[in-house]
């Protein structure tokens, strides 16, 4: 008879999550055998020292593992099963994607009564680092989609690219390399254009067609790529341009040197201090500790504070040599630019300070 320190299975089901059919199963299949069967009863029973391995079979089946992967994984190393783990999940991720391009197929092909328009063609390296550059921008809040995606405005003369997460709005303009008659306003899936952006950037041309519920991005040579619209509206970011406090302090600085500060910089939180040529990158609320960069500052002296993750990526995106900060106050929204290109702008929330504390 098994001893008073076994657990009958039923009881050892309920300190694992796993069905008494399922521990049976495991059991025939080898993964997970019992300490001890009765040999007259044919119970089955286990050990405490068999709730962990039995808990994490039960985990990996949930992220459908095969049971030959399941098996190594729990046999590995720590080292050995972290890496069979990623391999799996990226194996999932690659199979969600190309059964999302799948459906888009064969959503096209049941709605071949309605033609693909075509919005714009353009130049495919530029396309990709508009659309690396707008996606800084992106953020997946839960109930929000939209902030997730990138809004596409296609007019004769352009094809504008925005995308906000609430703290930052970056906006890119391209002028089509073939002029379209036709104008188009849509948000896509951003984690759809990043997908596709690789095969874009080695396109030398791509033609962007719109259908019902997405578009296509025709690229000649390579295999055509969809992306998902998005059915929320986006919000309205002409109105939060429009709406924008006067400049009071511009400031011109090395792209580069800026952002070795910022990268060198000990906190999270990052004050910009601006005096009349120079401006510091300093601890908020620290006066002295910082680096202080030469700059070409027109307006009065003004302290403004980031976050690290909104300031960063707002600066390395910016196109050139030089940024361009235009500063409306120590709690507005500061626009940050090439000196001088305005073909790509974004917009940076500060932090206040409380926030930054």
């Amino acid at each position: 008879m098994p001893n008073s320190e076994l657990m009958p299975i039923g009881v050892f089901a309920q300190h694992t999550g796993l069905t008494a059919s399922a521990l049976r199963f495991y059991s025939d299949s080898g993964l997970l055998s019992p300490a001890e069967v009765d040999p007259v009863s044919g119970y089955r029973y286990y050990g405490a020292d068999q709730v962990a391995r039995a808990t994490a079979l039960r985990q990996l089946r949930e992220i459908a593992m095969p049971l030959a992967a399941v098996e190594a994984v729990l046999d590995a190393g720590a080292d050995v099963a972290a890496r069979l783990l990623d391999e799996h999940v990226a194996k999932i991720v690659e199979d969600a994607a190309s059964a999302r391009q799948k459906v888009a197929v064969i959503k096209s092909m049941l709605g071949a009564s309605v033609p693909s328009l075509l919005i714009a063609t353009l130049k495919g390296p530029v396309l990709a680092d508009a659309v690396d550059q707008v996606l800084t921008s992106t953020a997946h809040e839960p109930g929000i989609a939209v902030l997730a995606g990138v809004h596409i405005e296609a007019s004769h003369e352009a094809i504008a690219l925005t995308a906000t997460d609430r703290y930052r709005l970056s906006t890119r303009t391209l002028v089509p390399a073939r002029p379209v008659p036709q104008t188009w306003v849509g948000t896509v899936d951003g984690d759809d254009l990043r997908a596709a952006v690789a095969a874009v950037r080695r396109s030398a041309l791509v033609h962007i067609e719109t259908v019902p519920h997405g578009i296509w991005l025709r690229m000649p040579g390579q295999e055509d790529r969809h992306c998902r619209l998005l059915s929320d509206d986006f919000p309205d970011h002409r109105l939060m341009l429009a709406s924008l406090d006067e400049v009071t302090t511009r400031v011109t600085v090395s792209k580069n040197l800026l952002l070795r500060a910022v990268e060198e910089h000990p906190g999270e939180h990052v004050a910009l201090h601006v005096s009349a040529q120079a401006v510091s990158v300093r601890i908020p609320n620290d006066e002295h500790a910082g680096v202080q960069l030469p700059a070409t500052v027109t307006g009065p002296a003004l302290e403004i504070r980031f976050e690290m993750t909104t300031l960063y990526p707002a600066v390395s995106t910016a196109i050139g040599p030089d940024v361009m900060l235009d500063l409306r106050g120590h709690d507005r929204p500061v626009t940050i630019r090439s000196a001088v290109r305005g073909d790509l702008t974004t917009l940076a929330m500060p932090t206040t300070s409380d926030r930054s504390a």
